[in-house]
This record gives C-alpha cells, structure tokens and sequence, in this order.
C-alpha cells in the first residue's frame, strides 16, 4: 500500500505543467500550507489564487525539472502519509530549491487523493 501512495506522489509531479492532470491528485477541498502563504489556504480555487500570484511574481526560467526524492510512507487503512523532499533543479550555476513536503492522502475508490498539504521551503 505505501508503493501506492509513493506512486501517486510521483505520478502527481510528473504532470506538473498540466494543471487538471495535477490536480486531479487533489481533493477539491483540500487544506494547504504553504512556506509563502500567510494562512491556511481552503480548497483548489485557493491553490489557483496561490499559482496565479507565484506566476505572475516569478523571476527568470522556469526549473527545468520538479521532482520528490526520499519518500517515506505510511498507510492505516484508508488514511495515508508521505513525506518528502521536493527538488527544483535550474539551469546553469543557479541552485536547486527543495521544499519539505508531508502530503495526507486519503483512499477514494481505487486511488488515493491528497487531502493536506504541507510544504515548507528549505534554505
């Protein structure tokens, strides 16, 4: 089961860029933390509102790729946890930023939805 949840993590980043892809890994009311959110963010229009402002403030290319490394999971029942770190690699001589990440998902028919999300930025 904790191959599940890891899987579903991977699969979820490796659509990043098609943002119904993505989210459809995510619950429609979902909670988020997030390092540059100043509260608690409530459901996917709240996450919207949160990438629209990122895109509109970003400075320079985009990473060239994101992806989590050191998963670690748990599963009890219908209730799952992973913890992660995610890794934004650019170009050239600009450093990686990595974020650590505890996603609880929950299991909704044959998949698993993520239900919070939690990412802090690692400096």
């Amino acid at each position: 089961m904790t191959v599940e949840l890891t899987t579903t993590i991977s699969q979820m980043y490796r659509s990043l860029g098609d943002r119904s892809a993505f989210d459809a890994h995510l619950h429609p009311e979902l909670t988020i933390w997030e390092s540059d959110a100043g509260q608690l963010l409530h459901g996917l229009a709240d996450l919207h509102a949160l990438r629209d402002r990122r895109a509109a403030e970003a400075a320079g290319p985009a990473p060239l790729t994101v992806a989590p490394e050191q998963l670690h999971a748990d599963a009890w029942g219908d209730t799952g946890l992973v913890r992660y770190v995610l890794r934004a690699r650019h170009g050239g001589d600009r450093p990686d930023t990595c974020f650590r990440v505890t996603d609880v998902l929950r299991r909704e028919g044959a998949g698993w939805r993520i239900v919070h999300h939690h990412a802090e930025a690692v400096r």
